[in-house]
C-alpha cells in the first residue's frame, strides 16, 4: 500500500498536485480541507464549529481533524493507497497519524514537501481570493496563515527527516513541471524504496 503525505504552505498547489497523484497512481485522496469544507457547506454542527477557527485563520484542533480522518481512512483500507493532503500539520498530528496507520500495518511510505517562496505564495493566494471570494483568503489572514504554517507545520520537516521519509519538491515552476518532480520522487521510491531528499 502506497501512503503519501503531501504538505506545503497555503497556496503551494498541493491540492492540485494531490489530484494529479490520485489520477496517476490510483490512490484515495484524503484532504482535510475538503472534508471540513464539506461539513461547513452542509452547515453541520461540526461545520459550524470548524468555521469559527477558519474565519480567524487558526488551525482546526487536532481531535476534530483526527476524528474525521479516522472515519474516512477506515473506509479505504483495501485501496491501493492513500494520499493525505493538508494533514498532518503539527508534530502531534503526525504522531497520531503514524499510530493510526502503524496499528493497521500501513505506515506512511513517502512525504512530499512542496516548497514555494513566501511572496509567490502571497501573490497566488491574493489572486485566488479575488477569483473565489473565500473568506480565509483576505490579505491579513493570508499573511497570518503563512506564519501559522511556518511556526506549526515546518517542524514536520525534522520529524519526517529523522524517519528518512521526506522528499523536498521545488514548487516554484508551472504545475506540470512540479508534477514531473513529484512523479520522479514517487517512481524512485516504488522501484528502489529510496527517497530522493531534494528534487529541483
Amino acid at each position: 500500500m502506497l501512503n503519501i503525505v503531501i504538505f506545503g504552505p497555503p497556496g503551494s498547489g498541493k491540492g492540485t498536485q494531490s489530484a494529479k497523484i490520485v489520477e496517476k497512481y490510483g490512490l484515495v485522496h484524503l484532504s482535510t480541507g475538503d472534508l471540513l469544507r464539506e461539513e461547513m457547506a452542509r452547515n453541520s454542527p461540526l461545520g459550524i464549529e470548524v468555521r469559527k477557527f477558519i474565519d480567524k485563520g487558526l488551525l482546526v484542533p487536532d481531535e476534530i481533524i483526527m476524528r474525521e480522518l479516522y472515519e474516512k481512512a477506515s473506509e479505504y483500507l483495501d485501496a491501493q493507497g492513500m494520499i493525505f493532503d493538508g494533514f498532518p500539520r503539527t508534530i502531534i498530528q503526525a504522531e497520531m497519524l503514524d499510530r493510526m496507520l502503524v496499528k493497521r500495518e500501513i505506515p506512511v511510505s513517502i512525504v512530499l514537501s512542496v516548497e514555494v517562496e513566501e511572496e509567490e505564495l502571497f501573490n497566488r493566494m491574493m489572486g485566488r481570493a479575488q477569483d473565489s471570494g473565500r473568506s480565509d483568503d483576505q490579505a491579513h489572514i493570508i499573511r497570518h496563515r503563512i506564519e501559522v504554517y511556518k511556526n506549526q507545520t515546518l517542524p514536520l520537516m525534522d520529524y519526517y527527516k529523522k524517519q528518512g521519509k521526506i522528499a523536498v519538491i521545488n514548487g516554484m515552476s508551472p504545475v506540470e513541471i512540479v508534477f514531473e518532480r513529484i512523479t520522479r520522487a514517487i517512481d524512485t521510491y516504488l522501484s528502489t524504496e529510496v527517497i530522493l531528499p531534494e528534487i529541483n
